[in-house]
Formats: structure tokens, sequence, C-alpha cells
């Protein structure tokens, strides 16, 4: 058994120190919870014990929590258990590079910002790339920050709109069925989307933009034929697209626009014998300049802590099966 060390921290600031600790040491015993440590406090110093690797790493991380308080981030941002795990997650990265002013996303609502190391390199792979695919579990943000990232687009005139898209499995079946015109039949499938744009507008100007097709939100099926210029493009729940729906959705990219793909692989919803166009784009298009490719994990996770512990156990539940 490895004998425990102590390792000392001090933090001047009473604020950053009222903020670590937490109101009745919440926060200060989900940092010990986290790193298997011990901690004690006396003044402005902190003194954390355990295990020299669990002493060393609780130690860096109240350090960065301490600089990102330091740095004003935490005054706007109270998640700070969020903080703790990502700094936990990511004993090697500076947590103010990853909230540093380049990667934020301006809405007409609020100042958005990457929650991890991979929400960061898919905001600067979607600034520098045309084309990319954000693949991955549920709760990574892989939607969101695309919605986010069209409308800063849009609200600086680089395009001039945002098509949503998804497919409709049923579009061939029940959507006619359906009562309402084509935007009513629509709503039930595009809510994720919808409930993005309400976080970056307000309603009434998401309404306003929808009528005047400045935002358009449409079933895959009503792309076939069209080109798509100077426009903000997002396919969400890719993994559900047929390889011939994929095919066509890629092939309507025009003139100064962008296409975002996202999907989870893991929650595909076609005929077992129907193969999914999301899986078959990876394989075929990763080696083509200007596309890119960027693959969320379990740690990813951005919702409720109980989404992360959910698809982790359904992923060990899957991988029994295979055996």
């Amino acid at each position: 058994m490895k004998k425990s060390i102590t390792e000392t921290i001090q933090i001047a600031d009473p604020e950053a120190q009222r903020l670590i600790l937490g109101n009745l040491d919440q926060h200060l015993n989900f940092i010990e919870k986290s790193f298997n440590v011990e901690i004690t406090g006396r003044g402005d110093s902190l003194s954390i014990t355990g295990k020299e690797k669990d002493a060393a790493a609780a130690k860096v991380a109240i350090a960065s929590l301490a600089n990102l308080m330091a740095d004003g981030f935490l005054r706007r941002n109270g998640d700070l258990k969020s903080m703790i795990t990502l700094v936990k997650d990511n004993p090697d990265v500076d947590p103010r590079e990853i909230f540093a002013e380049k990667h934020r996303i301006q809405t007409e609502k609020k100042t958005i910002m990457p929650k991890g190391v991979t929400q960061k390199e898919y905001i600067l792979s979607i600034k520098q790339h045309d084309m990319v695919f954000g693949i991955g579990p549920a709760g990574t943000g892989k939607t969101y920050l695309a919605v986010a990232m069209a409308v800063s687009a849009m609200l600086k005139n680089i395009v001039k709109k945002i098509i949503l898209v998804r497919p409709a499995l049923e579009a061939g079946e029940r959507l006619g069925f359906l009562p309402g015109d084509l935007y009513e039949k629509v709503t039930p499938y595009m809510q994720p989307l919808y409930d993005a744009l309400y976080d970056m507008f307000d309603p009434e100007k998401v309404a306003k933009m929808i009528a005047d097709k400045t935002i358009e939100i449409a079933p895959l099926a009503y792309m076939r034929g069209r080109t798509l210029n100077d426009a903000f493009i997002i396919l969400d729940e890719a993994q559900n697209c047929t390889s011939e729906q994929m095919k066509m959705f890629l092939t309507r990219l025009g003139t100064n626009s962008k296409a975002v793909i996202t999907g989870d692989i893991t929650q595909i919803d076609l005929p077992l014998n129907v193969s999914s166009g999301l899986i078959e784009a990876g394989n075929i298009l990763k080696d083509i300049e200007g596309i890119s490719f960027i693959y969320f994990k379990e740690g990813d996770v951005v919702r409720h802590s109980l989404v992360k512990a959910i698809i982790k156990a359904y992923s060990l539940a899957n991988q029994d099966k295979r055996k």
C-alpha cells in the first residue's frame, strides 16, 4: 500500500477560497471524492492528504480553479463541479486555454464556451473546415454547439441562412397522416433544434426567421435536388441516414456554405438490414482534405452526471453481449 503524503496550497483571494470550498463545503467534499483525498483548511491554506499521485493531482486541480477564479471565469459560471471534473480528466491542459476568448461563441442571448477539450477542438474544426462530422454519445454538445456556430456565422453575415435537417424515419409512411402543414408535421422531429435556437434567440425572433426563411427546418427528404449556397447546414441524427441519403445530403453543399453532420452511432434506428450512412461516410471520407471528423467519448458528456453513468453502463453491457 502506497504511503500517504500531504500537499499544501495557498489561496490568497477570500472569494476564490469561498467558492472552491462551496456552501457547507460541498465543493470541497466533491474534490475529496473525485481525487480520493482528504482536505483540511486553515487560514488561506488547504492541506491535501492522500496517495502521492492523488494528492498531487488534487493540488493541480485546485490551483487551476484558483486561476479560473482570478481570470473571472468562475464568477460568470458557477458550475464548479463541471470544472473540477474537467481539470481532473485533463490534468495536462490549462483550462484557461479551453475558455479563451477565441473559442467563445457569441449569440444574441448569450456567450457560449466549450466545456471540455473535445468541444474546443470541435469549435475550432468548424471554423477551419467547410464540412465537419461530430460523432459521439448523447449529451456531448454536438448539436447545440453546431447550432451556436450557425447562429454566430449568421449574426456576423458570414452566411445568409441556417438550414437545419433531420431524417424522419416515418416520412414515407406516417408523416403525411399527421395534421397540419409541413411546419407542423416536422416540428416533433426537430424539437431539439428548436430548443437550441430558443436558447440563443427569443422565441418570437425564431418564429419570424422561420417565416422569412432565414432559418429553414426540414426533413432530409426535402433536400434532394437542391444546391445550398451561402448557408450553414446542420444534419442532425445522421446515424439514421441511409447510405443513399447521406451521399445526397453531402452533395448539396454550394458556394460559401458550411455543413456540420452530427450523430450517435450507438443509437441507430434504421432497420437491421440497412447500413447507416454516417458509419459509411466515416470510412469513405476520412482522408479527404477539407473534411474533419471529431469523435466525442463518454467522458465528454456535459449533461447531468447520471447521463455519463448511463452511457457507460450501456456501453459495458453491449461489450458483454459481444463476448
